[in-house]
């Protein structure tokens, strides 16, 4: 059984940075990806940065790109998010999603392509 419990989240300044960590279990997939999503309220959950398993490719949105770095540490099963000058429209709930496979960075992206979830750590930006 795959779980993924986030953590890290908080209130930052603008021009802030937070790092988020998601802690796996059960993962055993050495050819699928993890992604960091966000949902803000009223909008719909976005993908952010995905890190395919295989080679540790990385992809981002356009909007973080820059400011984002996606890692995972192989040895804690961790997945990490450094998030640098942040900005008020970070402002959002972040999950860790896996997937089994991987089909491409964008594809990665696709919430409705992710079959694992973790609940979500809250990030607040306050300009």
């Amino acid at each position: 059984q795959v779980q993924l419990v986030e953590s890290g989240g908080g209130s930052v300044q603008a021009g802030g940075s937070l790092r988020l960590s998601c802690a796996t279990s059960g993962y055993t997939y050495s050819t699928g990806c993890m992604t960091w999503f966000r949902q803000a309220p009223g909008k719909e959950r976005e993908g952010v940065a995905t890190f395919r398993i295989s080679g540790g490719s990385t992809y981002y949105v356009d909007s973080v790109k820059g400011r984002f770095t996606i890692s995972r540490d192989n040895a804690e099963n961790t997945l990490y998010l450094q998030m640098s000058s942040l900005k008020s429209e970070d402002t959002a709930m972040y999950y860790c999603a896996a997937a089994g496979f991987f089909n491409g960075g964008s594809w990665c992206l696709g919430r409705n392509n992710m079959g694992y979830w973790g609940k979500g750590t809250q990030v607040t930006v306050s300009s």
